[in-house]
Parts: C-alpha cells; sequence; structure tokens
C-alpha cells in the first residue's frame, strides 16, 4: 500500500511541476512585447544573418549546458560515478525546476534527484561548490568591469576612483580566497552547535582540493565566455556599430549586477531588461534592440531548455535513484 501510494504522489508530483511549467511558459512568453520587438528588429537587418546568429546562439546554449553538465559530472564524482548523458538528464531536469521556484532553488532539486537517495544532501553541498565557483568568476569579471565603467564613464576623481578600485581588489581577494580555501567555510559552519550534527553532508564541501577547485573553476569560466559570446553575437548582429569592449564590459556588468539579485526566473526578464537598459545607455540610445536581445537570449538559454527538461521530469523516481 505504501508503495501505491509513493507512485501516486510520485505521479501527481509531476503532473504538478509539469502543469506549472506549460503555464509559466504560456504566459510568459506569450506576453513577451521585447520578444515582438526582437522579431520585428530582424525585418530591418538581414535575415540570412539573423538567422545564421540565432542558430549559433542556439548551439552556444547547448554547449554551455553541456559544459555544465561536465562540471556536475565531475562534482559528484565523490559520490558516485555518473554517466556524462545522465549528467546532462540532470541539468536539464534542474532547469525545468528552476523556473518556477525563487531564486533557482528548484534546480537544486532537480539534479540531485540524479542521485541515490542516501547521496542527495551531500549532492546540494557538492552542487554548492560548483555554484560558487561560477558565482566566482562573475564576481571577479564582473568587478573588474564595474571598475572599468566607473573610470570610463562617471569620471570621478582620482582619490574616489583609488578608494573604489582599493575596495575592489580586496572583495576580488575575498571572492578567490575564500573559493580555493572552501574548508574554511566548512570550520565555520562546524562552529555553529545546531549544524555540528549535519557535518557528515556539508563535510563533503572540504574533501575539494585546489586542482579540483581549479577545473571546476575552469569550466565555469567556460561557461562564462559561452554565454557572453551569445550576447554579442546578437547585438553585433542588431547594432553592428557598437564596439567590443564598450559591449562586452556591459554585457559583464550586467550579469554581475543580476547575479546579486534575487529572483524568479520567469519573472526576472523585467528585471534583466531594466539593468541592460540602464547600462547600455552610456554606449547607445537603442533600448529597444538591446532589450530585445535581451529578451531572446533569455528565451533561448532558460525556456528552451527548461522545455527539453520537461521530459526528463517525467523520468524522476522521487524515492529511489534515477538510472
Amino acid at each position: 500500500m505504501a508503495r501505491i501510494a509513493r507512485k501516486t504522489l510520485g505521479y501527481l508530483l509531476k503532473a504538478g511541476i509539469l502543469l506549472l511549467t506549460i503555464w509559466f511558459v504560456y504566459r510568459h512568453v506569450n506576453h513577451n512585447k521585447n520578444l515582438e520587438q526582437f522579431v520585428n528588429r530582424i525585418r530591418s537587418v538581414g535575415q540570412n544573418q539573423v538567422y545564421t546568429g540565432l542558430i549559433l546562439v542556439t548551439l552556444l546554449m547547448f554547449l554551455n549546458w553541456i559544459l555544465e553538465a561536465v562540471k556536475w559530472k565531475y562534482l559528484t564524482k565523490l559520490l558516485e560515478k555518473m554517466s556524462l548523458w545522465k549528467a546532462i538528464e540532470a541539468v536539464f531536469c534542474g532547469l525545468t525546476m528552476a523556473i518556477i521556484t525563487p531564486n533557482r532553488i528548484g534546480e537544486y532539486g532537480g539534479r540531485i534527484l540524479y542521485l541515490p537517495p542516501r547521496k542527495r544532501i551531500h549532492g546540494i553541498f557538492a552542487m554548492a561548490v560548483g555554484a560558487f565557483g561560477q558565482n566566482t568568476v562573475t564576481n571577479v569579471v564582473g568587478t573588474l568591469s564595474l571598475l572599468y565603467l566607473i573610470y570610463t564613464y562617471q569620471h570621478l576623481n582620482g582619490w574616489l576612483n583609488l578608494g573604489i578600485a582599493v575596495l575592489g581588489a580586496v572583495f576580488i581577494l575575498v571572492f578567490l580566497l575564500f573559493y580555493f580555501r572552501i574548508r574554511w567555510l566548512v570550520f565555520l559552519l562546524d562552529k555553529i552547535k545546531f549544524l555540528q550534527k549535519y557535518h557528515r553532508f556539508f563535510s563533503i564541501m572540504a574533501r575539494y582540493t585546489f586542482p579540483q577547485l581549479a577545473l571546476i573553476m575552469l569550466l565555469s569560466l567556460a561557461r562564462f565566455v559561452v554565454f557572453s559570446s551569445q550576447y554579442y553575437i546578437l547585438i553585433h548582429i542588431l547594432l553592428p556599430d557598437l564596439h567590443l569592449i564598450p559591449v562586452m564590459v556591459m554585457v559583464f556588468n550586467l550579469f554581475f549586477i543580476q547575479s546579486a539579485i534575487p529572483s524568479l526566473d520567469l519573472l526576472d526578464i523585467g528585471v534583466r531588461n531594466f539593468i541592460a537598459n540602464y547600462l547600455f545607455g552610456f554606449i547607445t540610445t537603442q533600448s529597444v534592440a538591446i532589450m530585445a536581445c535581451v529578451s531572446c537570449i533569455w528565451l533561448i538559454n532558460l525556456i528552451i531548455p527548461a522545455v527539453i527538461g520537461s521530459v526528463f521530469v517525467l523520468k524522476l523516481n522521487f524515492f529511489g535513484n534515477n538510472t
């Protein structure tokens, strides 16, 4: 009887996730004016060039998430041996659950369900190491880009520039230090009395060696290069007069600011557009084109993978391992 109840609950959970995903995608794609503006905008550009760009951006989306799957496979090596295909399924399943949960928290659930039940809580902390590596790359590059933006476009006095530069350098060093000495975090968690009994779960973070953390960061950097390139490709197609360095500085700042703002994936497109509109206002007045590019990449990078991942949600076993 308990088995039947678990099976029924599993079906209900899958149905609920799929229905929520369909509703969210339909609601936010169907009423997205910026996507309509993107379609209207490409009519004034050579369509072959646009289609080539969209195909390239879509291929880069798959490369981005495959790199993340490689990273997830590597992170879980300490827990169990996982095939690359299984890691890819886990990543896409996580993306489906991410778009319907605040702060992408569902992404953790989608991935760890591909681990054996006794390893799932450990998997949360393994994933946290990968997320920390990605955030470190975003924050280091973002801080450097913010310093460049302030120095180039704000024209502050020398002492103020110097003070901001020093704060930026300290921020970068702290991030790098804590990432490569992540065992310090484990040490601090052990000092919190009520967390000590969970040491066996979060202690996995201290098991990653410096070379392993360096490889995780390299994979994170590769992903960063990939999704940065997506933005440049579309922006260059719609606004070919903009130069590489100013565009990339604004893109890096967009990632930096976006990473610090809690949001729901399907709702944060408005936040992204607002930030992008402000940042790119330093180098262009074509705000419609910028917001159209941001919305298009949002669709390709998050919505399409979430739809693909819904197929893998059907394979989930909430109370056992997914083989």
